[in-house]
């Protein structure tokens, strides 16, 4: 073996180097992962973080009155606002309201586990464990989900309809009522049956 002593007295910065194995290794990974990425928007959809609310507030209390009666009263322990895809209202942890008839006396109320409002088409939608109380006719009516139109005035659900009185319950398809629960309905009566204190509705 010769011995090249201009090789030898080279700066080692100049020297051709090799790169090593474990790094020649990083570098054909990476080379592999850019390869099969791509811009297809919907996998990059998939890792943006979802939309944070504009505005968040805890244990609120709100007033809704018209003419400067009391209309109703509603408690939710937080309440997040969000300007896309569209404005909205959120309810995470449910609400408890109470309506009233314009002159201070609560007609009903109402419970839910999840609320959402549209902003701007003046609508909110509850769902989970709605429970509504009938304070003038001793009625509590339980339904899946329930939409609550401000401009209508009107209180609506196409689901099922279970309300009981006393021990008797009454199951249906539909109801309605005006924002103040003086005129309820309950549509496509299946009948009454009776109901036992062991029994779930």
């Amino acid at each position: 073996m010769r011995h090249d002593p201009k090789a030898a007295a080279q700066p080692a910065s100049r020297r051709k180097r090799s790169p090593a194995p474990g790094f020649r290794a990083l570098i054909i990974s990476l080379a592999a992962l850019a390869a099969a990425c791509s811009n297809d928007i919907d996998k990059v959809k998939q890792f943006e973080p979802q939309e944070l609310p504009q505005s968040a507030i805890t244990n609120a209390h709100i007033q809704r009155s018209e003419q400067g009666r009391l209309q109703m009263i509603m408690d939710a322990p937080a309440i997040e606002q969000y300007s896309k895809p569209e404005p909205k209202t959120e309810y995470p942890q449910g609400i408890y309201a109470q309506f009233f008839n314009g002159a201070d006396q609560p007609t009903a109320t109402l419970t839910a586990r999840y609320a959402a409002s549209n902003d701007s088409r003046q609508t909110m939608t509850v769902r989970d464990s709605v429970v509504i109380i009938d304070l003038q006719r001793g009625d509590t009516i339980y339904l899946k989900n329930l939409t609550y139109n401000q401009v209508e005035h009107r209180i609506y659900s196409d689901s099922l309809v279970k309300m009981k009185n006393g021990q008797r319950i009454t199951i249906g398809d539909k109801f309605e009522s005006d924002d103040q629960f003086l005129a309820p309905k309950i549509f496509h009566q299946r009948g009454a049956i009776e109901w036992k204190e062991d029994e779930e509705i």
